[in-house]
């Protein structure tokens, strides 16, 4: 699934093509997404102008005229930037097209998505989808011992498991699975801990380690599995950089343990047992 760095490798993949341009066509070829396209983008959204390209959590925001447009790229989305004489491929599922230029969302499993947010329904940020999201990791509010804190005050009198708490991202946004497993191999801290457990150091460490997981996985152009790709057609290659994620019996970086893998909420968590004592 995109995480956090795929979505911003994504959003500095396409803006250079997109900023200062007009739609010229709206194409929703299949709108059946997370939640309906809406009926009204291919009459509305012609002739407007791309002001920006910001992304909140996993949310590109795309700023136009008259309204943002919200894409996500669900478990198996890219949108990519293409010629408009390219054909269209089977799972291509909405195009915008700007003159000679076609940005397409790729969806096979269709739980991506495409919203409307008009600016007559006043600023993005009070939009529901955005509301819950937790701090941004490269934010000044969570800079420095910022971070720390937040992470500290939010995990009080949690018994769930500290890698729980972090994919849920309601304390700090796009920690996840992969980037779950390498923060809290990089804080020593072991994934089963309770996070009201946590102690002010180890949510320091933590907080520091996120900022520099991700750093490194948007540095690697993100991280590909099966499906992810950037706007240019490449894959992430943050995954040969992993200490611990699907490393399970290797040899720890580290200490040489061999890596163990446990399943939390369904996911594969990957861990050192010996740096990260529980």
């Amino acid at each position: 699934m995109p995480e956090l760095p795929e979505v911003e490798v994504t959003k500095l993949g396409i803006a250079p093509h997109l900023l200062g341009q007009s739609i010229s066509a709206v194409n929703v070829i299949d709108g059946r997404l997370r939640w309906p396209v809406p009926k009204s983008l291919p009459t509305a959204l012609p002739g407007q102008k791309v002001h920006t390209i910001e992304r909140r959590g996993k949310y590109l925001l795309i700023e136009l005229d008259a309204g943002y447009l919200l894409v996500h790229l669900g478990m198996t989305g890219t949108l990519r930037v293409l010629p408009c004489s390219d054909p269209l491929k089977l799972h291509d599922r909405v195009t915008f097209e700007f003159g000679k230029l076609s940005l397409r969302l790729h969806d096979p499993r269709k739980f991506g998505a495409v919203l409307w947010h008009p600016k007559s329904k006043g600023p993005i940020e009070k939009n529901l989808l955005l509301q819950k999201l937790g701090v941004e990791p490269f934010s000044p509010e969570f800079a420095g011992e910022l971070g720390a804190e937040i992470l500290y005050q939010t995990s009080r009198k949690r018994s769930v498991a500290v890698k729980q708490f972090l994919l849920a991202g309601q304390s700090v946004v796009g920690v996840g699975n992969i980037y779950c497993s390498e923060s809290l191999f990089e804080a020593k801290i072991h994934p089963s801990k309770a996070a009201g457990k946590l102690t002010r150091p180890q949510c320091s460490r933590l907080a520091e380690a996120v900022r520099l997981i991700l750093k490194k996985a948007i540095a690697a152009g993100g991280s590909s599995l099966k499906d992810f790709v950037n706007s240019d057609g490449d894959p992430g290659h943050f995954m040969v950089q992993t200490k611990v994620y699907d490393r399970k019996d290797q040899p720890c970086k580290v200490c040489k343990t061999p890596i163990k893998q446990i399943v939390q909420g369904q996911r594969s968590t990957y861990f050192c047992p010996s740096c990260q004592k529980r």
